[in-house]
């Protein structure tokens, strides 16, 4: 009887027991499994970007639809977009296509043949055509004015502190912008480096989204490279040029 009485306490004290076991291996794997993904996530962390860029690319781009265009999330209405602005390229370039001229050619066009269509369709038993009113809203333009203003107040803003003699870095960036500008404007008109960016937009940020993490350590090789080669020619150029004393004699 003694036996069977303690029977009971044993295999209630044997539970409690394998229970208390049971939790504390599951905290300390739950340990474990945080200490492993605390490097992950250090990792992640870590990882150098271009430019800098802690967004996806379709948020730098801006999203919503153009986004959705330059990445080619719609193939159909990317491909329509780029093709339209070959065939717009192909006229005036190739072609030799004036831009007042096509205007012109596409309005007689067009109204030649609403013309003769609201004035034939009695004659044809048919509908007359429906010309939709065209009108202009208002907040969008505002918006994109509004938009620009900041940008080129911006970039006064900096042309203006370049100028003054402030930062000597971004006069060195600026002038090689605008020369290599002008060197590329002198290969080609304006509409062919306009289109060529054009294509760039769609192709490299589809290329970089699909390949950026073979683009980034590459991006990042290159980019310690170019800050060691401007620290040797801030030591030996730019420490030399008296900036200093230029500031103290015009204060």
């Amino acid at each position: 009887m003694a036996e069977q009485s303690e029977d009971p306490i044993e295999s209630v004290m044997g539970k409690i027991s394998e229970k208390i076991h049971h939790e504390s291996s599951s905290s300390d794997s739950e340990s474990d499994s945080e200490k492993k993904s605390y490097p992950s996530e250090s990792v992640k962390d870590k990882i150098w970007r271009l430019f800098g860029r802690e967004k996806p690319v379709h948020r730098v781009l801006g999203g919503g639809k153009p986004a959705d265009v330059f990445l080619w999330r719609n193939k159909k209405v990317s491909a329509g977009v780029l093709g339209f602005a070959t065939a717009i390229w192909v006229l005036f370039e190739l072609v030799e296509y004036n831009l007042l001229t096509l205007v012109c050619h596409i309005l007689i066009l067009s109204l030649a043949l609403s013309f003769l269509w609201s004035n034939a369709h009695s004659f044809i038993n048919k509908s007359p055509p429906r010309i939709p009113q065209v009108h202009l809203p208002e907040e969008p333009v505002l918006q994109v004015a509004s938009a620009l203003c900041v940008e080129i107040n911006g970039a006064f803003v900096v042309l203006r502190s370049i100028a003054a003699g402030k930062d000597l870095k971004k006069f060195l960036i600026v002038i090689a912008g605008l020369w290599v500008m002008s060197i590329v404007g002198s290969w080609c008109h304006f509409l062919t480096l306009f289109y060529i960016c054009f294509v760039l937009l769609h192709t490299v940020p589809v290329l970089y989204e699909k390949f950026e993490d073979k683009i980034d350590p590459l991006a990042e090789k290159a980019m310690i490279e170019i800050k060691r080669q401007y620290a040797v020619f801030d030591a030996k150029v730019l420490s030399k040029i008296p900036v200093a004393a230029l500031k103290a004699k015009k204060v």
